[in-house]
């Protein structure tokens, strides 16, 4: 029986709009550019810092968002970025009693903003604040440490397949893999995340219904 769920950040609870299209401004590239080009990254197994090194091959990433911060153009989330189930499904599963957390990758400012948020969770946290990104399988012991349940007992929820579904199905948790985002909609019939996902869902909204399994 699944007691606690936690929950990937970028396309799982948060679209990635705003964040491209940042990007784009600051990069000064028209933004269908920087979305064309994340696609195409993202086709060839790629993620979207990828992206922005063909834009910009001699750019520091680290350096370029802490500039963005200093100028007041840095880190922004709000209402507007979460999908529209997300208040609806993790309010759901707090009234079951499920433990409900936030735990993906993200700087602790993108932490920061989402507690701000108030979200029905237990606990918010981000590879910035712990210090070891996914799929790194340390990220996944952390995981485990807060989950307050066992591996079997723990659910990950991701779109993506090599930094949620994979390591978290290694690290013993149970998965969910959604249809969202580029990641979630390009392998979602890749036989592959199929085998390694216990569910495969197209809304946030299908797991309250999973919680007796």
């Amino acid at each position: 029986m699944i007691e606690t769920i936690v929950f990937d950040v970028g396309e799982t609870l948060t679209k990635d709009d705003r964040q491209w299209a940042a990007w784009a401004d600051w990069l000064q590239v028209p933004r269908h550019t920087v979305s064309a080009l994340v696609g195409a990254v993202v086709a060839q197994g790629g993620d979207g810092q990828d992206a922005l090194r063909l834009v910009s091959p001699d750019m520091d990433i680290a350096s370029a968002h802490q500039a963005r911060e200093a100028a007041g153009r840095g880190e922004h989330l709000g209402e507007g970025d979460l999908y529209p189930d997300v208040r609806p499904a993790l309010g759901s599963l707090h009234k079951l009693g499920v433990r409900v957390i936030i735990a993906g990758n993200g700087t602790a400012r993108a932490a920061e903003l989402l507690r701000d948020l108030d979200l029905p969770v237990d606990l918010v946290v981000t590879s910035g604040d712990w210090g070891v990104a996914k799929p790194d399988p340390a990220f996944f012991t952390r995981v485990l440490e807060v989950a307050q349940a066992g591996p079997r007992e723990t659910l990950y929820v991701g779109d993506h397949p090599a930094h949620d579904v994979f390591p978290a199905k290694q690290a013993g948790l149970r998965t969910a893999h959604i249809r969202r985002g580029p990641w979630g909609h390009l392998w979602a019939d890749d036989p592959s995340v199929a085998d390694a996902a216990d569910w495969q869902i197209g809304s946030l909204t299908a797991l309250p219904a999973l919680m007796g399994h």
